[in-house]
């Protein structure tokens, strides 16, 4: 497993680390496998692990705490998200501060999960929606050195709406923000374009969620895929949605390297960019966990490779969560 320093705290966490939202009740998540499979992400050299108060309204955070008893005396690193007062997924300009990040509210859910974690402290508090509308509030801003300063968190940060990465530089310009979370892929490559630099010029972290397109660069979807009611994914795929998405994952499998899968390219096109500081591929079985490490492993992708998925950048700004 390779490692990243993350940005200005330091820390030196795995490339690859683990997102927990399918450990929250998704269709078929099941609580013994998924213990499972931290463990054996941990033993193959995970250390980073992201949850969310919402995912499953703290299960996906008591399972964490359940591993990091288990593996006691290992440095792993935990962020989780507090969610916004509106429970109201993406965050809109539209909506005063005060209704969805105020300073009590922070305060409330980080207890919350620090109880559901069993730890003293969580390594880094994450603001789960965000519209940069919001970057002057002092409430927020207060809560992010307060908790700090109680050493209740270690780092503050913030995760970005779909599809909009530029969404959060004033917040950035604070001097208040350790690390952004975003949406980056073969497909969303929007990020290189201001939000990416910003937070190198201030070293700041950057966590990249969504590295398979909610499934589709695994290759594993056709245009007769469903799933259960409730599942998100019938928000995101869309019958319009899909039948575009699977046209563009055709024309990205000739691109492949011999000896080598599509999800496996998906991630490699990710740690390729040096201001990636760690991606979070969602995991709920040791397949998955074993199969999305062995990416990090110092090889490079082909730069023919690399230079060609460049050309399959996708603009979207439908808003979804």
């Amino acid at each position: 497993m390779q490692h990243r320093r993350f940005g200005r705290l330091g820390w030196h966490v795995s490339e690859i680390g683990y997102g927990m939202w399918g450990m929250g009740g998704w269709t078929g998540s099941d609580d013994a496998e998924s213990a499972r499979s931290l463990d054996r992400a941990i033993e193959l050299g995970c250390n980073f692990f992201d949850t969310a108060f919402v995912y499953g309204m703290g299960k996906s955070e008591k399972l964490l705490g359940a591993a990091l008893k288990r593996h006691a005396g290992k440095r792993l690193f935990v962020a989780t998200k507090v969610p916004a007062k509106n429970m109201k997924w993406p965050g809109s300009a539209a909506v005063p501060a005060g209704d969805t990040f105020p300073a009590d509210h922070i305060t409330e859910y980080t207890e919350k999960s620090l109880e559901n974690l069993a730890v003293d402290a969580i390594d880094l508090q994450q603001l789960h929606v965000w519209s940069d509308a919001w970057a002057a509030d002092e409430g927020w801003q207060r809560a992010a050195e307060d908790l700090k300063r109680q050493r209740l968190i270690r780092g503050f940060g913030i995760s970005v709406n779909r599809w909009q990465p530029a969404n959060v530089l004033q917040a950035l310009r604070t001097g208040l923000v350790d690390s952004v979370q975003v949406v980056y892929n073969i497909f969303d490559q929007n990020p290189e374009d201001e939000l990416f630099p910003a937070c190198r010029e201030r070293e700041i972290a950057t966590i990249v969620r969504v590295p398979f397109d909610e499934g589709s660069l695994t290759g594993t979807l056709t245009k007769d895929s469903k799933w259960p009611e409730g599942d998100w994914r019938n928000i995101y795929f869309t019958p319009e949605n899909l039948a575009e998405t699977l046209g563009r994952v055709e024309r990205l499998k000739p691109l492949v390297p011999a000896g080598m899968t599509l999800p496996e390219m998906a991630l490699r096109f990710i740690l390729a960019n040096p201001d990636v500081t760690t991606v979070i591929p969602g995991m709920r079985n040791t397949r998955h966990v074993e199969r999305n490490l062995a990416a990090s492993d110092g090889r490079a992708l082909p730069r023919q490779t690399l230079d060609a998925l460049r050309a399959h950048r996708w603009h979207r700004t439908t808003e979804i969560p």
